[in-house]
Protein backbone atom coordinates (compact mmCIF):
# COMPACT_ATOMS: atom_id res chain seq x y z
CA UNK A 1 0.00 0.00 0.00
CA UNK A 2 1.31 3.49 -0.98
CA UNK A 3 0.14 6.40 1.15
CA UNK A 4 -0.23 9.69 -0.43
CA UNK A 5 -0.99 13.34 1.30
CA UNK A 6 -3.78 14.89 -0.50
CA UNK A 7 -1.48 18.29 -0.25
CA UNK A 8 0.60 16.48 -2.85
CA UNK A 9 -2.50 16.26 -5.34
CA UNK A 10 -2.39 19.46 -4.24
CA UNK A 11 0.41 21.35 -4.94
CA UNK A 12 1.15 19.53 -8.30
CA UNK A 13 -2.43 20.15 -9.87
CA UNK A 14 -1.46 24.19 -9.01
CA UNK A 15 1.76 23.73 -10.99
CA UNK A 16 -0.01 21.63 -13.44
CA UNK A 17 -2.88 24.27 -14.14
CA UNK A 18 -0.20 27.03 -14.59
CA UNK A 19 2.35 24.94 -16.64
CA UNK A 20 -0.96 23.83 -19.13
CA UNK A 21 -2.05 27.39 -19.74
CA UNK A 22 1.53 28.81 -20.66
CA UNK A 23 3.03 26.08 -22.70
CA UNK A 24 2.36 23.78 -25.08
CA UNK A 25 2.82 19.71 -24.66
CA UNK A 26 5.38 18.58 -26.95
CA UNK A 27 3.08 16.14 -29.17
CA UNK A 28 0.99 19.85 -29.69
CA UNK A 29 4.46 21.68 -30.38
CA UNK A 30 5.18 19.03 -33.02
CA UNK A 31 2.00 18.85 -34.40
CA UNK A 32 2.15 22.30 -34.93
CA UNK A 33 5.52 22.93 -36.16
CA UNK A 34 4.47 20.47 -38.78
CA UNK A 35 1.46 22.15 -39.76
CA UNK A 36 3.89 24.94 -40.41
CA UNK A 37 5.41 22.68 -43.05
CA UNK A 38 2.85 21.17 -45.00
CA UNK A 39 0.04 23.96 -45.31
CA UNK A 40 -0.25 24.47 -48.75
CA UNK A 41 -2.24 27.99 -48.48
CA UNK A 42 -0.13 31.18 -47.84
CA UNK A 43 -2.40 32.83 -45.21
CA UNK A 44 -3.39 29.47 -43.68
CA UNK A 45 0.58 29.31 -43.43
CA UNK A 46 1.13 32.69 -42.33
CA UNK A 47 -1.46 32.17 -39.79
CA UNK A 48 0.36 29.26 -38.31
CA UNK A 49 3.26 31.46 -38.22
CA UNK A 50 1.53 33.96 -35.88
CA UNK A 51 0.37 30.92 -33.67
CA UNK A 52 3.81 30.19 -33.39
CA UNK A 53 4.95 33.29 -32.35
CA UNK A 54 1.92 33.81 -29.86
CA UNK A 55 3.36 30.26 -28.12
CA UNK A 56 7.00 31.47 -28.21
CA UNK A 57 6.32 34.99 -26.53
CA UNK A 58 3.90 33.12 -24.08
CA UNK A 59 6.24 31.08 -22.69
CA UNK A 60 9.17 33.76 -22.71
CA UNK A 61 6.79 36.23 -20.75
CA UNK A 62 4.65 33.64 -18.92
CA UNK A 63 1.37 34.96 -20.86
CA UNK A 64 -1.25 32.07 -20.92
CA UNK A 65 -1.59 30.90 -24.36
CA UNK A 66 -5.36 31.63 -24.57
CA UNK A 67 -7.07 34.61 -22.81
CA UNK A 68 -9.71 31.74 -21.74
CA UNK A 69 -7.97 29.63 -19.25
CA UNK A 70 -10.75 27.15 -19.60
CA UNK A 71 -12.63 25.30 -17.15
CA UNK A 72 -10.34 22.89 -15.32
CA UNK A 73 -11.24 19.53 -16.32
CA UNK A 74 -9.12 16.59 -13.99
CA UNK A 75 -8.50 12.90 -15.03
CA UNK A 76 -7.51 10.84 -12.23
CA UNK A 77 -6.03 7.56 -12.75
CA UNK A 78 -5.91 5.94 -8.96
CA UNK A 79 -3.62 2.91 -8.38
CA UNK A 80 -5.68 0.53 -6.23
CA UNK A 81 -3.27 0.20 -3.63
CA UNK A 82 -3.11 3.89 -2.94
CA UNK A 83 -4.52 5.39 0.29
CA UNK A 84 -4.68 8.94 0.45
CA UNK A 85 -4.26 10.43 4.16
CA UNK A 86 -5.11 14.44 5.27
CA UNK A 87 -7.91 15.16 4.00
CA UNK A 88 -10.71 15.30 1.06
CA UNK A 89 -9.32 14.13 -2.28
CA UNK A 90 -11.98 16.03 -4.03
CA UNK A 91 -11.16 19.32 -1.77
CA UNK A 92 -7.05 18.77 -2.22
CA UNK A 93 -7.80 18.81 -6.04
CA UNK A 94 -10.07 22.03 -5.83
CA UNK A 95 -7.74 23.98 -4.01
CA UNK A 96 -5.15 22.86 -6.62
CA UNK A 97 -6.92 24.55 -9.03
CA UNK A 98 -7.83 27.45 -7.16
CA UNK A 99 -4.47 28.17 -6.26
CA UNK A 100 -2.77 27.31 -9.78
CA UNK A 101 -5.46 30.30 -10.93
CA UNK A 102 -5.33 32.64 -8.07
CA UNK A 103 -1.43 32.60 -7.89
CA UNK A 104 -0.92 32.08 -11.91
CA UNK A 105 -3.05 35.40 -12.30
CA UNK A 106 -5.36 33.06 -14.99
CA UNK A 107 -8.84 34.20 -16.10
CA UNK A 108 -11.51 32.81 -14.20
CA UNK A 109 -13.80 31.40 -15.97
CA UNK A 110 -16.47 29.70 -13.44
CA UNK A 111 -19.67 30.43 -12.60
CA UNK A 112 -21.53 29.39 -9.51
CA UNK A 113 -24.89 28.84 -11.06
CA UNK A 114 -25.16 28.29 -14.87
CA UNK A 115 -28.73 30.37 -14.30
CA UNK A 116 -27.61 33.54 -11.87
CA UNK A 117 -24.04 33.28 -13.63
CA UNK A 118 -22.26 34.54 -9.62
CA UNK A 119 -18.85 34.26 -11.00
CA UNK A 120 -16.66 32.33 -7.96
CA UNK A 121 -13.75 34.71 -8.69
CA UNK A 122 -11.07 31.48 -8.43
CA UNK A 123 -12.48 29.09 -11.16
CA UNK A 124 -13.54 26.27 -8.87
CA UNK A 125 -14.69 23.56 -9.02
CA UNK A 126 -13.46 21.66 -11.50
CA UNK A 127 -14.47 19.07 -13.38
CA UNK A 128 -13.09 15.50 -12.36
CA UNK A 129 -13.40 12.35 -13.26
CA UNK A 130 -12.00 9.28 -11.58
CA UNK A 131 -10.83 6.07 -12.85
CA UNK A 132 -9.68 3.33 -10.41
CA UNK A 133 -6.53 0.90 -12.10
CA UNK A 134 -4.22 -1.34 -10.91
CA UNK A 135 -1.42 -0.74 -9.68
CA UNK A 136 0.20 2.45 -6.76
CA UNK A 137 0.39 5.13 -8.65
CA UNK A 138 -1.54 7.95 -9.70
CA UNK A 139 -1.83 9.77 -12.56
CA UNK A 140 -2.85 13.46 -12.77
CA UNK A 141 -3.99 14.77 -15.98
CA UNK A 142 -4.82 18.81 -16.13
CA UNK A 143 -6.67 19.53 -19.38
CA UNK A 144 -8.05 23.29 -19.47
CA UNK A 145 -10.72 23.54 -21.76
CA UNK A 146 -11.87 26.95 -23.53
CA UNK A 147 -15.44 27.24 -24.61
CA UNK A 148 -14.77 28.59 -27.26
CA UNK A 149 -14.41 24.85 -28.87
CA UNK A 150 -16.53 23.38 -26.14
CA UNK A 151 -19.42 24.64 -27.41
CA UNK A 152 -18.94 23.23 -30.89
CA UNK A 153 -19.55 20.17 -29.44
CA UNK A 154 -21.70 17.40 -30.78
CA UNK A 155 -23.87 14.12 -29.08
CA UNK A 156 -25.35 12.19 -31.82
CA UNK A 157 -27.62 9.13 -30.65
CA UNK A 158 -27.78 7.41 -33.56
CA UNK A 159 -29.44 3.89 -34.83
CA UNK A 160 -27.18 0.85 -35.15
CA UNK A 161 -28.02 0.71 -38.95
CA UNK A 162 -26.17 3.96 -39.69
CA UNK A 163 -23.15 2.29 -39.30
CA UNK A 164 -19.59 2.97 -39.83
CA UNK A 165 -20.74 5.84 -42.60
CA UNK A 166 -22.73 7.58 -39.96
CA UNK A 167 -20.20 7.66 -37.58
CA UNK A 168 -18.10 9.51 -40.57
CA UNK A 169 -21.20 12.00 -40.94
CA UNK A 170 -21.61 12.98 -37.69
CA UNK A 171 -17.92 13.48 -37.25
CA UNK A 172 -17.75 15.75 -40.57
CA UNK A 173 -20.90 17.71 -39.50
CA UNK A 174 -19.46 18.91 -36.45
CA UNK A 175 -16.62 20.02 -37.88
CA UNK A 176 -18.32 21.76 -40.56
CA UNK A 177 -20.33 23.45 -38.51
CA UNK A 178 -18.09 24.11 -36.42
CA UNK A 179 -16.05 26.07 -38.53
CA UNK A 180 -13.91 28.64 -37.89
CA UNK A 181 -15.61 29.08 -34.40
CA UNK A 182 -13.24 26.23 -32.37
CA UNK A 183 -10.29 28.06 -33.53
CA UNK A 184 -9.07 26.09 -35.67
CA UNK A 185 -6.57 23.65 -36.47
CA UNK A 186 -8.64 21.75 -34.12
CA UNK A 187 -7.99 18.20 -32.49
CA UNK A 188 -11.24 16.09 -33.00
CA UNK A 189 -11.49 13.60 -29.86
CA UNK A 190 -14.64 11.53 -30.84
CA UNK A 191 -16.00 8.61 -28.50
CA UNK A 192 -17.91 5.76 -29.73
CA UNK A 193 -19.93 3.54 -28.36
CA UNK A 194 -21.33 3.37 -24.61
CA UNK A 195 -24.15 5.41 -23.06
CA UNK A 196 -25.36 9.07 -23.64
CA UNK A 197 -22.54 10.11 -20.98
CA UNK A 198 -20.22 7.48 -21.67
CA UNK A 199 -19.58 8.98 -25.21
CA UNK A 200 -19.11 11.94 -24.23
CA UNK A 201 -16.34 11.49 -21.68
CA UNK A 202 -14.69 9.19 -24.14
CA UNK A 203 -14.03 12.11 -26.56
CA UNK A 204 -13.00 14.33 -24.08
CA UNK A 205 -10.54 11.91 -22.79
CA UNK A 206 -9.42 11.34 -26.42
CA UNK A 207 -8.24 14.71 -26.78
CA UNK A 208 -5.46 13.80 -23.88
CA UNK A 209 -4.26 11.67 -25.81
CA UNK A 210 -0.78 12.59 -27.85
CA UNK A 211 -1.78 13.67 -31.17
CA UNK A 212 0.92 11.44 -32.50
CA UNK A 213 -0.72 8.40 -31.86
CA UNK A 214 -3.16 6.49 -33.07
CA UNK A 215 -6.11 4.03 -31.69
CA UNK A 216 -4.21 0.29 -31.47
CA UNK A 217 -7.72 -0.83 -32.80
CA UNK A 218 -6.72 -1.56 -36.69
CA UNK A 219 -10.14 -0.42 -37.99
CA UNK A 220 -10.27 2.83 -35.21
CA UNK A 221 -6.77 3.56 -36.38
CA UNK A 222 -8.05 3.85 -40.35
CA UNK A 223 -10.81 5.68 -39.55
CA UNK A 224 -8.44 8.43 -37.42
CA UNK A 225 -6.75 8.76 -40.47
CA UNK A 226 -9.38 8.76 -42.91
CA UNK A 227 -11.42 11.04 -40.99
CA UNK A 228 -8.12 13.80 -40.35
CA UNK A 229 -7.84 13.79 -44.42
CA UNK A 230 -11.26 14.30 -45.20
CA UNK A 231 -11.36 17.14 -42.42
CA UNK A 232 -8.28 18.64 -44.05
CA UNK A 233 -9.71 18.51 -47.14
CA UNK A 234 -12.82 20.70 -46.32
CA UNK A 235 -10.71 23.72 -46.44
CA UNK A 236 -11.68 25.41 -43.41
CA UNK A 237 -8.19 25.86 -42.54
CA UNK A 238 -6.09 27.83 -39.95
CA UNK A 239 -8.27 30.31 -38.12
CA UNK A 240 -10.97 29.63 -40.50
CA UNK A 241 -9.75 31.46 -43.65
CA UNK A 242 -8.85 28.84 -45.93
CA UNK A 243 -6.11 26.28 -46.19
CA UNK A 244 -4.92 22.44 -45.78
CA UNK A 245 -4.76 22.25 -42.13
CA UNK A 246 -8.27 22.53 -40.45
CA UNK A 247 -7.20 19.88 -38.07
CA UNK A 248 -3.99 18.45 -36.44
CA UNK A 249 -5.36 14.99 -35.55
CA UNK A 250 -8.32 12.69 -34.87
CA UNK A 251 -8.53 10.63 -31.51
CA UNK A 252 -11.25 8.26 -31.54
CA UNK A 253 -12.13 5.88 -28.45
CA UNK A 254 -14.65 2.95 -28.95
CA UNK A 255 -16.76 0.75 -25.85
CA UNK A 256 -19.45 -1.72 -25.67
CA UNK A 257 -23.08 -0.41 -26.37
CA UNK A 258 -26.43 -1.60 -26.29
CA UNK A 259 -27.98 -3.40 -29.33
CA UNK A 260 -30.37 -1.00 -30.03
CA UNK A 261 -28.32 2.09 -29.89
CA UNK A 262 -25.19 3.89 -31.72
CA UNK A 263 -24.10 6.85 -30.10
CA UNK A 264 -21.38 9.47 -31.24
CA UNK A 265 -19.66 12.12 -29.08
CA UNK A 266 -17.47 14.70 -31.21
CA UNK A 267 -15.28 17.06 -28.76
CA UNK A 268 -13.59 19.77 -30.30
CA UNK A 269 -10.58 21.27 -29.39
CA UNK A 270 -8.35 24.61 -30.57
CA UNK A 271 -5.17 24.42 -31.65
CA UNK A 272 -3.45 24.60 -28.51
CA UNK A 273 -5.65 21.29 -26.35
CA UNK A 274 -4.20 22.19 -23.19
CA UNK A 275 -2.66 19.33 -21.48
CA UNK A 276 -0.65 18.42 -18.57
CA UNK A 277 0.65 14.87 -17.29
CA UNK A 278 2.16 13.85 -14.26
CA UNK A 279 2.66 10.17 -12.47
CA UNK A 280 3.23 10.55 -8.52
Amino acid sequence: MKTIQVATITDNIKEMCIEANHFLSKDMEQALFHAIETEEAPLGKQILGQLKENMEIAGADMIPICQDTGMAVIFLEIGQEVHFEGGSLEDAINEGVRRGYVDGFLRKSVVKDPIYRENTKDNTPAIIHYEMVPGDQVKITVAPKGFGSENMSRVFMLKPADGIEGVKNAILTAVKDAGPNACPPMVIGVGVGGTFEKCALMAKKALTRPVDTHSEIPYVKELEEEMLQKINASGIGPGGLGGTTTAMAVNINTYPTHIAGLPVAINICCHVNRHAVRVL
